[in-house]
């Protein structure tokens, strides 16, 4: 699996109306596209009093079953009117170690991603257990809605994404918080059925 992002920073007295009606308007139109796991429609809003922004920002998460999906989306009609909309983004992307969801992602009204370093000659296969193990916990003991963890072996970073049901955990360093206006979930029952786990190659 891929989970892949992309972040449009906003002007700050830019209507955010704008961004809640564009994803009450399209957000069904990938409820059902192929390959898709899940794509949460993300925001930050500076005038939120409740999930605190420095900035005004667009920025989807989503989870791919494979490569086709992702390059199905990026070639897509829908995605060239977003850049005619906003801009040419920069596309992370990340190979999964570990996704968990819940079948209630619908409820999801917030959502973390932090960012973590991977230092060198870090042991990789104790990361993703360790990861892993926080996923889990972050289910079955914080309430959330859906768990990722993945890396990118290129900036040696680990993310972890969040969705959950109220507002979820403080702003912290590196942590990143939005409000969730659709969830698309159109391969949501593979990650029901079983944990997606990605194994570290051993050298």
């Amino acid at each position: 699996m891929i989970a892949m992002q992309y972040r449009f920073t906003l002007p700050a007295d830019y209507d955010m109306d704008i961004i809640r009606h564009r994803i009450a308007s399209k957000g069904h139109l990938l409820d059902a596209f192929p390959n898709l796991v899940f794509k949460a429609y993300l925001y930050a809003d500076r005038a939120d009093g409740v999930i605190a922004s420095s900035e005004n920002a667009y920025a989807p998460f989503y989870v791919w079953q494979n490569c086709d999906g992702m390059n199905g989306f990026l070639g897509s009609e829908g995605f060239a009117g977003l850049t005619r909309a906003f801009g040419w983004p920069v596309v992370s992307t990340w190979s999964v170690w570990q996704a968990l969801a819940t079948e209630d992602l619908g409820r999801a009204i917030s959502a973390t991603r932090e960012t973590i370093a991977v230092e060198p000659f870090t042991d990789l296969t104790a990361l993703r257990e360790r990861e892993t193990d926080c996923a889990r916990a972050d289910m079955q003991q914080s309430g959330a809605l859906a768990a990722v963890v993945a890396y990118d072996p290129t900036a040696w970073s680990v993310v972890r994404f969040r969705l959950w049901a109220d507002e979820g955990p403080e702003l912290a360093a590196g942590r990143h918080k939005y409000r969730v206006g659709h969830v698309s979930r159109p391969g949501i029952g593979a990650l029901l059925s079983e944990p997606s786990e990605i194994a570290v190659p051993k050298p």
